[in-house]
């Protein structure tokens, strides 16, 4: 996994936690160093453990791969991933390929300088996304008067490159766009990075003591386990924790179901109020 000092052998932990009473509720390892490809894995075993028809899930820019985001929209999974600003590595800057107007009506792009780029018949695959190819003609770039902030001097024509599914695309960057999708991003941190930090500095997990897929993974749904587990206790206390075991080994789950649900939205409604209450002193300090 590559870090901001150095680059380290590791596993790559996954989690998903609920935004109402922070439980992991999914979690699974991997040997690739970065989340560009977790994104559906995890939506998908989340929304098959909360048997819900479709949710939302939220993650940071790293995860941020349009093939993944394609998939979750397919499967009633809404996406909310900022979108990373890339740099041009060269000194000299070209235009990007937002310069490049596209029309849908005649299939075609529009250049800078107001120039064709037609659709050629051949296409190009690249890390799993199949791309539509808009060139250029070569005499026309030839004496194009922005032809240096375009392209490189030994290239005769310029390329443009466009997904299969870039509508797709275009209607999530619209989405990502709105107030709703920004205030939802704000979120993430306070939602699924504190049980990182609860587990390292509470629970004193630092690094996975076995070695090999099988067993990290058990002992990684240990962790989250343990985790889950003080978080339950920290919502409804040892009291009614032993009442609603009690309530299962007697069949009588309903009622005791009742109970905690209600106990729990006090909890919040009281933890909310204090919250409220704290950021308004602070704010007047």
């Amino acid at each position: 996994m590559v870090k901001p000092s150095h680059n380290l052998m590791a596993y790559n932990v996954q989690i998903v936690v609920d935004s109402t009473f922070k439980f992991i509720i999914a979690t699974d390892i991997s040997s690739v160093g970065s989340d560009t490809s977790q994104l559906h894995n995890m939506g998908s075993q989340s929304k098959e453990i909360l048997n819900k028809e479709e949710i939302d899930i939220v993650a940071d820019k790293g995860y941020y791969n349009t093939k993944e985001i394609k998939d979750c929209i397919d499967d009633n999974i809404r996406p909310f991933i900022s979108i990373p600003k890339y740099r041009q590595s060269s000194k000299i800057q070209f235009f990007t390929s937002d310069k490049f107007e596209y029309n849908k009506k005649n299939d075609c792009y529009s250049c800078p300088n107001n120039q064709v780029l037609i659709k050629t018949s051949f296409t190009q695959e690249k890390k799993g996304r199949i791309n539509f190819v808009y060139q250029s003609n070569s005499a026309t770039c030839k004496s194009c008067p922005l032809r240096e902030k375009c392209m490189p001097s030994n290239t005769a024509y310029k390329r443009i490159y466009r997904w299969e599914h870039q509508d797709v695309l275009n209607e999530y960057q619209r989405k990502m766009q709105t107030e709703e999708a920004k205030e939802i991003i704000k979120k993430r941190g306070s939602i699924v990075e504190h049980p990182f930090g609860t587990i390292k500095q509470n629970l004193g997990w630092s690094h996975f003591l076995v070695r090999g897929k099988e067993k990290v993974s058990g002992e990684n749904a240990l962790i989250m386990f343990t985790y889950n587990f003080r978080r339950l206790l920290n919502l409804i206390g040892i009291y009614l924790f032993k009442k609603l075991i009690i309530a299962i080994q007697n069949g009588n789950i309903d009622d005791i179901r009742r109970k905690v649900a209600k106990y729990i939205a006090i909890f919040l409604h009281i933890s909310l109020f204090f919250m409220l209450i704290l950021k308004n002193y602070f704010y007047k300090r």
